[in-house]
């Protein structure tokens, strides 16, 4: 099955890329949507989900590029997982909670990614028991193949259309071995047949030691890995081997020999201090002139300014300190997207932002903020912290240190100015404590009935109306936002006069003016806290307009 779509070449073209009948082939023609798989081998983490955003990046000058993620586990969505179980839960603009790879898909190509394009086993198994219920396969017997295979190329074929894509590229989560991808797996063998050898490519990405005392780079695990993908019957048209150095050329020559790849397409994943080096690496490996031959396209990378950005970042002019104060600092990825959004704003502001991270659930130290130019409480849920960060927030606002909250850090900034500011005794949320005699943080009305836990919370991209003159209004620059969101409870509608008369300013509500968006102490250097997760949509060519102010305020070091 092949999906075409109207395509013109550009032929201001480098002479490198020029191909006589590539060329020719390409010019006012229909082109056929090209499929880029990815894969992993030897061990997990090896970053897929970065690679494939990179590649991504590489081909989207001129490309239509659509990432679509396969994760083998049973969950419908991570929505209700742990973050210590599968990292970060990332929210797209329509609600759909997803793998965390989408938000290095959405900072690497510049894309908003939608629910659809990541299909979970869980996700997969249901369509298939509801076309099961509804009599679709005639009274056959449902197997695993074909029709559970089926269903998944059908899925990516159907996103393929929706979207007009000129190229998907699908990771395939896990590592080659797993029994949870198998599926995915074969029905990435079978999609050759389908779209048609020319039109699809294989990428694997490996790893490549250097075991301490030898000093010499081994290719035997990625022998091993492109074996195991080959008794699945995929042939690796690229290999990307991770390493801590570039892949010598007796290393890149003994996997091509072994391996059955050019030498030219094996590539180097270089380790490296900063994930959007990726893409400036891979040029020079040249893994696009690579890409650009075996599927007959053309999109050559402009990676001009994004140099400059990382340029900046490797060479800062200031260093701040920022408290990042939660409680799944063991586990950093818990929180990419906020890391990501610092280092954005680095790479504008030329400044190095350490962070500092302080675990909230048994905090003894009044000192503990003495060393920083400002604080961040993320999102989060249940009681475990939470007067941990309750009292990092009094701190940092007695002694006017810039503040950040998000979601869970509005509506603690929220229960401290009412213990301390408004002098509500036991004020508190429901969530943590149903019987509190001052609820100033409640749940929404609409989820008091709710009992399933996966996907009812309030979910994706909502508009907030900014209050003009504002701090908020002023980094926006807009008098309407749109920011994603995840959460169940606000701002208790009862208590907004007891706040604001007491100076708390509500520098954005939701359009129906119900919702407290966003808060602001004025008289503050800096004090801000929204519901929504603005780390979600920054980029690294438009970092977050609330993390940018903040970093501002931090480097500006004004404090009482």
């Amino acid at each position: 099955m092949v999906f075409r779509r109207s395509f013109r070449l550009d032929l201001r073209v480098h002479s490198e890329y020029i191909f006589p009948k590539f060329i020719n082939n390409l010019i006012d023609i229909n082109m056929p949507t090209k499929y880029i798989i990815v894969t992993g081998g030897v061990l997990s983490g090896l970053g897929k989900g970065i690679a494939s955003a990179a590649i991504g990046h590489l081909l989207s000058s001129k490309l239509r590029i659509v990432p679509i993620k396969c994760d083998g586990y049973l969950n419908v969505d991570p929505g209700t997982m742990n973050p210590f179980e599968h990292g970060e839960v990332f929210v797209l603009d329509d609600g759909g909670e997803v793998d965390m790879d989408f938000g290095h898909y959405e900072r690497f190509l510049g894309v908003n990614c939608k629910s659809t394009w990541n299909l979970t086993m869980g996700k997969v198994f249901d369509m298939v028991r509801q076309k099961e219920r509804r009599g679709d396969y005639l009274g056959k017997t449902v197997q695993y193949i074909p029709h559970v295979t089926n269903v998944i190329k059908n899925h990516i074929f159907g996103v393929a259309k929706d979207e007009s894509a000129d190229l998907i590229i699908v990771e395939i989560g896990g590592t080659v071995g797993d029994i949870e991808n198998e599926l995915f797996l074969e029905a990435m063998r079978e999609m050759k047949e389908d779209v048609g050898r020319e039109n699809i490519v294989y990428v694997h990405l490996t790893y490549v030691p250097i075991p301490y005392g030898v000093n010499e780079q081994k290719s035997k695990p990625t022998q091993q890995s492109v074996n195991l993908l080959k008794q699945r019957g995929i042939f690796p048209d690229v290999i990307i081997g991770r390493c801590s150095e570039f892949l010598t050329d007796s290393v890149k020559a003994k996997i091509s020999n072994f391996c059955d790849v050019e030498p030219e397409a094996v590539i180097t994943g270089l380790d490296v201090e900063d994930i959007y080096e990726i893409p400036l690496i891979f040029e020079k490996e040249g893994l696009a002139g690579i890409l650009h031959k075996k599927l007959n396209i053309y999109s050559p990378p402009d990676m001009i300014r994004w140099g400059h950005l990382i340029e900046h970042l490797k060479n800062p002019k200031k260093e701040i300190t920022v408290a990042m104060c939660g409680k799944y600092t063991q586990l950093e990825d818990s929180y990419a997207s906020i890391i990501e959004s610092f280092h954005h704003c680095s790479a504008h502001l030329g400044c190095k932002i350490n962070l500092k991270w302080v675990e909230t659930t048994d905090l003894r130290d009044d000192g503990i903020l003495d060393d920083v130019n400002g604080v961040v409480v993320p999102g989060g849920f249940g009681s475990r912290g939470t007067e941990g960060k309750i009292e990092v927030i009094r701190l940092a606002r007695e002694k006017n240190i810039p503040y950040l909250g998000l979601c869970l850090g509005l509506q603690l900034a929220v229960i401290e100015f009412s213990r301390n500011v408004c002098h509500l005794e036991g004020a508190n949320s429901t969530e943590m404590d149903p019987k509190t005699p001052h609820p100033v943080i409640d749940i929404l009305p609409e989820q008091k009935e709710v009992i399933d836990k996966g996907g009812t919370m309030r979910l994706g991209a909502y508009p907030a109306v900014l209050k003009e003159s504002s701090l908020t209004h002023s980094l926006y620059k807009s008098l309407e936002v749109s920011e994603r969101h995840r959460h169940r409870y606000e701002v208790n509608p009862e208590y907004h006069q007891a706040l604001t008369e007491k100076g708390m300013v509500f520098s954005g509500n939701s359009k129906d003016g119900r919702l407290v968006e966003f808060i602001e102490l004025p008289e503050l250097n800096f004090f801000l806290a929204t519901q929504a997760h603005p780390e979600l949509k920054s980029r690294m060519e438009e970092p977050a307009p609330l993390f940018y102010g903040f970093v501002k305020a931090c480097m500006n070091g004004h404090r009482s």
